[in-house]
């Protein structure tokens, strides 16, 4: 299926590359980039040939700088609820697809955009790349997920300040604070991106998606979350990858994953 405001690109190792596709607006989330994002991780998730994921955004300027500030007139107490509950509804629906998501930050990441790298699993930046919360700016707060899954991230004292001030933050700063795994230069980007979901891939397919969602329980209580992570480690144990896993370390070879 063809999108208007995405660029998909699907190759044979089954690493998908979503590129949001509005670079004369900075890629500016606004209501059809949602809904397409909602439908291409809708499938994408049921989608044997999707193995990974990485979301990035089109030129060189912007992964997304926001939302679309002009649509935000039109938003009151009801409005601005099921505004806020439709796009953390999407970006969970990223967040909880079950195959590894990287987003490759590739300029402005603020507001919306910002919170979408969040959604992500993990986050490669550009030294160009710029990080912030300035919802406060305009009155209002985050409202995507900000400061939720922010201060998971890097620590409740730094998520408050970032999100209190509206501060930009650059890739180094981001990087040193955990928001961002690896910044690469510009050109280094996209590689690198790939070769880190790569490695990923190369692992059983099953346990990737185990793993995700244990860590996703990682804001549980301890106790809560350790049941959790013991009830899928016997989900593991019962897949003929953990077999072959096993096999293969005991024989000194390289296991052959099927994903199941």
């Amino acid at each position: 299926m063809s999108y208007s405001t995405l660029l998909v690109e699907l190759d044979s190792a089954g690493v998908a590359i979503v590129t949001i596709n509005r670079p004369d607006k900075l890629n500016a989330l606004n209501a059809e980039v949602i809904a397409e994002l909602d439908d291409w991780f809708s499938k994408a998730a049921s989608n044997e040939s999707v193995k990974g994921v990485i979301l990035t955004g089109a030129g060189p300027k912007s992964f997304v700088a926001g939302a679309d500030i002009s649509r935000f007139k039109s938003l009151g107490l009801v409005e601005g609820k099921q505004f806020a509950e439709y796009g953390q509804q999407v970006f969970s629906k990223i967040e909880n697809l079950g195959k590894p998501v990287i987003a490759a930050v590739n300029g402005f990441a603020l507001g919306g955009g910002s919170e979408l790298a969040l959604a992500c699993h993990l986050r490669v930046a550009s030294t160009n790349a710029i990080f912030g919360q300035p919802e406060v700016n305009l009155g209002i707060i985050p409202g995507y997920g900000g400061t939720q899954r922010l201060p998971r991230l890097v620590g409740k004292g730094i998520a408050t300040e970032l999100v209190l001030t509206g501060a930009m933050i650059d890739a180094q700063r981001a990087h040193s604070i955990g928001l961002v795994n690896h910044v690469f230069e510009p050109e280094a980007l996209m590689e690198g991106a790939q070769k880190l979901l790569l490695s990923i891939m190369g692992k059983a397919p099953i346990a990737i998606s185990l793993s995700l969602e244990a860590l996703r329980a990682s804001d549980l209580p301890l106790a809560e979350g350790l049941r959790h992570e013991a009830a899928l480690f016997g989900k593991a144990c019962a897949t003929a990858d953990f077999q072959e896993g096993v096999d293969a370390f005991l024989n000194k070879r390289k296991a052959d994953f099927k994903g199941r």
